[in-house]
């Protein structure tokens, strides 16, 4: 068994005893109702969950990724559209914050972050480019100590219900990638507009919007980092974004694999419950194998994180087997629950369409492919 210490285990006990309690039994009707859950949320900022990789002098927990990465699992196997809502608002907002922000950007926004007091978002996707930022089309313009932002940002998850939003945009057209700065953008700054809610096909109680923006004046001070730092910082942001997902993908994986067991302990065919026969062992013993491995990577790469060293290899690695072992895990789920699998009476349906989207969001499996093999080719001499 990976080694944890003491902290860590109480905590995922106590984010998993939570969950039982207040996440998992409004699952199903949350994703029915499409209802944020922002009580949940402002639940879990007042216990500290939102806190667990902060500092304890910015109003975090004071524990580290491996922690964060252990509750991200439990909320999703309660939970997916709770979980992703951390998992944007933690990894996506809170974090380049905390990585990238002044001192003064960090005491004046994390403390309401962390506590739930604020939500965040997360704005790099447009609705013409996502993996392709260098065709970014939002522009930040400099105007004596200010900036004028215009352009349209998409998929962006909490976007009807941040407070804060953390937003990509070109400073310089002129250098691609190279001319993307990282800005911190308050709810209430005129011209900042949220569109229609998305009507998705799974995690459908977290908010997914596409978020205007029209002559939205902010001043230098909330650039966040250097100006023209902003695709290296936002990429080191997915990195760290790909361990929550990573886990989020493993904890929704074992909730369909726990279904799936416990349907086969209890449902009989030929005269034995269908556990005793071979092919659904085989279906079981894969899904704990591939499930377990995925873990491993992803904690490898909260590890890694947290010893200060690089681990986006790691982090690619981790999300993309953890996501594509969750997807094939849930499918096996329902061919094992049969007909009960593919109904709304059962959870088997939810965490399928949930899970999809693990293999998509903060890097596609494909994208994945390609930073793994990068980095492989790097390190080859």
């Amino acid at each position: 068994m990976a080694d944890f210490t003491e902290e860590q285990l109480m905590l995922r006990d106590t984010v998993r005893e939570f969950t039982e309690n207040e996440i998992m039994p409004q699952a199903a009707e949350i994703d029915e109702s499409c209802e944020f859950p922002m009580a949940v949320m402002q639940n879990m900022g007042e216990l500290g969950f939102l806190g667990i990789p902060f500092p304890e002098e910015y109003g975090g927990s004071g524990f580290d990724v491996l922690s964060f990465a252990l509750a991200m699992e439990e909320i999703a196997a309660g939970c997916g559209s709770t979980a992703l809502t951390v998992a944007a608002h933690v990894s996506l907002c809170s974090t380049p914050i905390y990585l990238f922000g002044t001192e003064e950007q960090k005491k004046k926004y994390l403390p309401d972050l962390l506590s739930a007091r604020k939500i965040g978002a997360f704005c790099l996707s447009e609705p013409g480019s996502g993996t392709d930022s260098g065709s970014m089309l939002t522009r930040a313009e400099k105007k004596g100590d200010d900036y004028i932002l215009n352009g349209s940002k998409q998929w962006v998850t909490n976007g009807g219900y941040a407070d804060v939003f953390v937003v990509l945009a070109k400073t310089d057209t002129e250098l691609g990638v190279k001319g993307i700065s990282m800005f911190v953008v308050e709810k209430d700054t005129p011209g900042l507009n949220p569109g229609k809610k998305e009507d998705k096909m799974g995690l459908r109680a977290s908010d997914t919007r596409q978020i205007s923006i029209d002559n939205l004046r902010i001043p230098k001070e909330n650039l966040l980092g250097a100006e023209n730092q902003g695709f290296p910082q936002a990429m080191k942001t997915l990195d760290g974004g790909r361990i929550g997902i990573g886990s989020m993908a493993i904890g929704l994986g074992r909730a369909a694999m726990e279904n799936a067991a416990v349907y086969a302990k209890d449902r009989t065919a030929f005269g034995k419950t269908i556990a005793d026969f071979q092919a659904i062992k085989w279906y079981l013993a894969d899904m704990a194998t591939e499930l377990e491995a995925g873990r491993l990577l992803v904690h490898q790469a909260a590890r890694l994180r947290d010893a200060g060293k690089p681990y986006s290899k790691e982090a690619a690695m981790g999300k993309l087997f953890a996501s594509e072992a969750a997807m094939r895990g849930a499918s096996k789920a329902i061919q094992i629950l049969g007909g009960y699998g593919y109904i709304r009476e059962y959870p088997l349906e939810r965490i399928y369409r949930d899970t999809k989207l693990t293999e998509i969001g903060e890097g596609t499996s494909e994208v994945l492919r390609i930073i793994i093999s990068k980095h492989l080719l790097k390190e080859v001499k």
